[in-house]
């Protein structure tokens, strides 16, 4: 009975996918959810497999353009890809330029139509990490020094450049209560060095992220925990340094 019910539904989907020509063949390889991604400028074109259906032989074939050409271009490091993506990071380098791309499938002789995204803004669209934090300690305070992310792309001289050339940042920096579940903002503007008063001998948990004023977009958060070690007060004390003459 199992043998029987496999077959059938065998049957059932060579006639759907065969039993009408080449047009269903088509559709059914045809890329679906064909959409940009992109993290901190790196874009990266995503889709779906036809359908449930579809050979696992079936490759993958890229084109791209910006908005208002009338040729399409071939991305030729994703022609002919068994992958489901294909990096348009620098085709689409010029980040205020609106852009399209474009994928068919092919398998077993039979090529898709193709599909296309919808208008395609990287400047607009992509997704801003957090910041990175270092922090600098001294007696009673700590300094955090924050660092934008890094674009994908390279100066002349070789070196990455920073998302902060792209775009007006703003800062936020914010204190962490765990016990309590409270976050209290303590700062927020264009300075990437922010000095904290702290309690000796205490933890502190504090949490950084950008603000886009542009997109009115703020990045995820990072997080950070630090203890600031008690202070000895007798090394300073004026009673020690006199008895110490």
């Amino acid at each position: 009975m199992i043998l029987k019910h496999c077959f059938i539904n065998f049957l059932i989907t060579f006639l759907w996918i065969y039993g009408g020509g080449s047009r269903p063949v088509q559709e059914s390889l045809r890329p679906r959810r064909v959409e940009f991604q992109s993290f901190n400028l790196q874009n990266v074109l995503h889709w779906h497999p036809g359908s449930d259906f579809t050979p696992n032989n079936t490759v993958y074939f890229v084109q791209y353009k910006i908005y208002g050409q009338k040729e399409w271009t071939n991305k030729e490091g994703c022609w002919g890809i068994c992958e489901l993506f294909c990096d348009l990071t620098n085709e689409t380098s010029d980040v205020q330029e609106p852009y399209y791309g474009r994928v068919k499938a092919a398998s077993a002789g039979t090529h898709s139509n193709w599909s296309m995204t919808k208008r395609f803004l990287p400047w607009w669209e992509t997704k801003i990490g957090p910041p990175s934090i270092h922090v600098k300690q001294s007696t009673r305070s700590i300094q955090l020094i924050l660092h934008a992310p890094n674009s994908p792309y390279k100066s002349k001289r070789g070196k990455s450049i920073s998302i902060q050339n792209y775009y007006e940042l703003v800062y936020r920096v914010f204190t962490i209560n765990h016990s309590l579940d409270m976050k209290q903002k303590v700062y927020e503007g264009t300075n990437d060095k922010v000095e904290m008063d702290m309690i000796p001998g205490s933890s502190n948990c504090v949490a950084a992220e950008i603000y886009l004023p542009e997109l009115a977009q703020s990045s995820m958060s990072t997080e950070i925990c630090t203890f600031m070690a008690p202070r000895n007060d007798t090394e300073d004390s004026p009673l020690r340094n006199a008895n110490s003459m």
